[in-house]
Formats: C-alpha cells, structure tokens, sequence
C-alpha cells in the first residue's frame, strides 16, 4: 500500500488590510484535522474530493488517504502568526513517524503570515527537510497565487485552477491526486519549468471565458494534447500581496522532457504579456451606478442589478466595512428596494432580540479600516437577528433599504447569503456584494446588469493607488518596460 497524505490550507491575503486572519476565519469556513477531513474536508466539494475521486479511479486498491488538515478562510489582512504556527506544528506532529509515499498540498498560493512574505514557501521547505528530497509532493495554488522560488524548488510538480470564477476545484484535486499517484508508481517522471513575469495586472482582466484570457487557456488547451505534457499552470497574480516576487508566472511540468517544457512555457509567457494592455472595465462612481439603475427600471420586472464594491472586495481581502455604497443608497431608500451587506461587530454585540421589529439607531464604520473609510448614523428597524456563517448577523429595514449588518467579513458569494436572511432576490432593485468574479456565476440567473463601483479601500483596482513597499522592480504597468525577458 501506499500512503498518500493531504495538507491543505487556503488563504488569499491582502497585505494593504489591517484586519489580521484569526483562526475564528477559519473556523467560519472549513477547518478539519486527520480522520474529521474524510467527513468535512470536501463539505464545499473542493479539492479534496476530486482528490478522493482520483485515489479510487488511479490508485488500484494501493492507496491509503493520510488527511491531516483541511483549512479554508475568506480572504482577509494577514494571518496571525499564532495561527500559522498552530497549523504548522500540527503538521510537522503528524508528519514525524509517519511513513509516507507521497504528499499532496493543496494551497492558495497568496497567503501572507506576520513576519513572512513566504509562508507557503515556507512551510513546503519545512515539510521537505522532514520527509527528504526524493518523497513527491504535488502542490496545487489558485490561479492567482504569487508562485515563489521556494515554492517551486521543493515542489516535484505545481499544478493550478484554469477557471475565473473558480469552477474546477474538484478537477484541480483530481489532476493533483493523478498525477501524484502516477509519480508515486513510476508510472511518469515529471520535469518542471518556471517562469516569473514583471506584470501586475488583475482585474476584470483575468476572467477564462472573456477576452483577452478566453484565446491563452484555449491555447493551453491545445498544449495539453501533447501526451508529453502533463499540465501547464497560468498563474496572474494576487495583484493585493506586497511581497518580494508578486508577478504572473507560468508552470509547465512535462514527463521527462525539459526542452519541451522550457518552449511551452516560453510560448506562454509571450501571450500574457502580449495582452498586457488590454483595457479594464471602466468602474462607475456610487451616483453613476445608481443613475443607471433607475435609467433601467424595467430590469427589475424581470431581475435585479448588481453593484460589485470593487474598493471593498472581502473576496479579495477587505475588510467589508465601506460605507460608501451605503450612504449613496440610503439617499435612494424611498425608491429603490436594496440590499447592501456590511461588516461591524460592535453594532451587532449591541443588539438584542428583545429590540426585534423596534427602531434602532447605529453609528457605523470606521471601526476596522480607518484610512479609507467614514461613519455613518443609520436608524430603522431591526427585522433579523440570529447566528449565521458570518457570526451574528441582523437586518435593519430603512424604507426600501435592507442593511445585512455581520461580524465577520462576508463576500457575498452566493444568494443564499440573502435568502437566509429572509430576502427575496426578485423584489430587490439593486444588490450589492463584495466579490469580483463568483457572484457573476451564482445570480446568474437574477442579475440583469453588473455595476463595478470603485469608492476608496484597500482593494482599489488601479495598482497605481496602492501602497507597494516590498514588489520587484521594473514591474509592469508601474514601470515602463518593453519585454518579460
């Protein structure tokens, strides 16, 4: 038999957040030890059952799954360094004396921990020094993960999402675990290429099935029919992590053919970089977004519009607190129906169930991101007060508005989000969420017209606004630059 072990831990970190990730994130999320990951791990049908999946379809009864952590967050400011320590020293505990074969790690990619750039790269090399060079270990990142030296060297192969919005969780665990199980075996000998890129680019540039992306992983695609080539990686990067080598990569693993590698990977990097000027969506201003919701009424009869908080992208690592959006709205409240989500856990601990269908008044805002943001005094009726995957979470009812006050950041992925507050998607005139990409997938079928507003925070889509103190330099765009060679 062959003993194949999981460690897996997700975390997107924005370095321009001041809010850190404790392990209450986690917790809200997804987070199992050793035998709970065979009944939680894959609650959210990610990579650990596609990895599942591939032990039972590759491993021909020789496999044994060794799970030893499952642990997901929402994106955030960096994380504690108590809880990566936790993390690691569970780890390393159950790595010491365990026979293993093979190791699956599954990864963001763009995670920052207090006092490190490098904390994926980091542990992978600790993990390496107690398991020694010649174990394989496949390591899967999310397409916008900061690929790093580190990681790399004591990577045997890297492996990545080719979708955005992320919809190939399942296959990435799958892909993982094959090609793992074929290393293990000898059935394969992968050989891996890597190339870092000067771009800092992000936004709506980086969706699968648009342009300029849509042409690159059709491409990559086609590569693929080579059965030399084992997987190609396109990695544009986490453009929110100040760190020492942010920039796009590309990853291409072969079986036992580095001059194929190194001319794929070449190949690749001269596509991102032909697109790198392809415009961004023009972002609308909170007055502009609303103007073209009631110039669009007639959408409502059939659906709702969508505003995207690009400045407050929980998804992205804000902190969910912007008020912008909110005091725009709230001078709409008497036409237009809203549901506007936000993150304040003062406001929240001061409410009681007794204050049910009473009028209550809230100063709200400038709590956790105070360089951006501003107060606000909101006063309606509290409709809604119980516990929910964000903590506890209320409604208050202004008029037309429907405020969704919680205490954890929340991303508004889905519209269950709203439902469970005991809101009806197709009465709203307008919906606001803090994500950039998955909400495109989940209101598919009520959303009728997508606003990108930009206000002020730590998730500004324009690279020129943030504060970068760690990046290489040249980068492109902030630096003129003719070629990523």
């Amino acid at each position: 038999m062959y003993r194949l072990a999981l460690i897996e831990i997700h975390h997107e970190t924005n370095s321009f957040s001041t809010v850190s990730t404790k392990i209450r994130n986690f917790e809200s999320l997804a987070l199992h030890y050793d035998e709970d990951v065979h009944t939680g791990g894959d609650k959210h049908r990610l990579q650990v059952d596609g990895f599942r999946k591939a032990i039972k379809k590759h491993g021909k009864g020789k496999i044994e799954f060794v799970p030893i952590i499952a642990a997901w967050s929402h994106s955030g400011g960096k994380v504690t360094a108590e809880v990566f320590d936790h993390f690691k020293a569970h780890i390393h505990s159950r790595l010491d004396n365990n026979h293993l074969d093979g190791i699956y790690f599954s990864v963001h990619g763009a995670m920052g921990v207090d006092n490190t750039h490098d904390p994926e790269g980091d542990l992978l090399a600790e993990i390496r020094e107690r398991v020694g060079d010649i174990l394989p270990i496949v390591v899967s990142c999310d397409l916008h993960a900061n690929i790093t030296e580190k990681l790399v060297h004591h990577a045997t192969l890297i492996t990545s999402y080719r979708t955005n919005p992320h919809r190939d969780h399942n296959h990435v665990g799958f892909k993982s675990g094959e090609l793992l199980i074929k290393t293990v075996m000898g059935e394969i000998k992968p050989t891996m290429i890597f190339q870092k890129m000067p771009l800092l680019k992000g936004g709506g540039l980086t969706i699968d099935f648009l342009a300029p992306m849509r042409q690159i992983f059709k491409a990559m695609k086609k590569m693929e029919r080579n059965p030399k080539v084992l997987s190609l990686s396109n990695f544009m990067v986490h453009v929110w992590i100040d760190a020492p080598e942010v920039g796009w990569s590309c990853v291409v693993v072969t079986d036992n053919d580095p001059h194929l590698a190194r001319q794929l990977c070449d190949e690749l990097c001269d596509m991102n970089w032909a697109v790198k000027d392809h415009p961004h969506p023009s972002p609308n201003t909170p007055e502009q977004a609303v103007a073209k919701v009631k110039q669009g009424r007639w959408r409502t009869w059939m659906g709702t519009s969508i505003i995207s908080d690009l400045s407050d992208l929980v998804a992205a690592g804000a902190p969910g607190e912007n008020t912008h959006i909110l005091r725009t709205l709230l001078k709409e409240r008497k036409n237009l129906r809203s549901y506007v989500p936000l993150c304040d856990e003062d406001s929240v601990k001061q409410l009681r169930p007794s204050q049910l269908h009473q009028s209550v008044t809230l100063e709200l805002g400038l709590k956790l991101e105070k360089v951006y943001n501003q107060k606000i005094k909101v006063t309606g009726q509290l409709i809604f007060l119980e516990e929910s995957r964000y903590g506890k979470t209320a409604v208050i009812v202004i008029d037309k508005l429907y405020l969704a006050l919680t205490t954890l950041p929340c991303p508004v992925f889905k519209p269950s989000f709203y439902t469970k507050l005991g809101l009806n998607i197709w009465k709203a005139d307008v919906i606001v969420v803090k994500n950039l990409f998955p909400f495109r997938l989940f209101f598919w079928l009520y959303n009728r017209q997508t606003l990108y507003v930009e206000t002020k925070g730590v998730t500004n889509i324009n690279v020129f606004q943030l504060g970068y103190q760690h990046i290489p330099r040249p980068i492109y765009p902030l630096d003129k630059m003719e070629n990523w060679r």
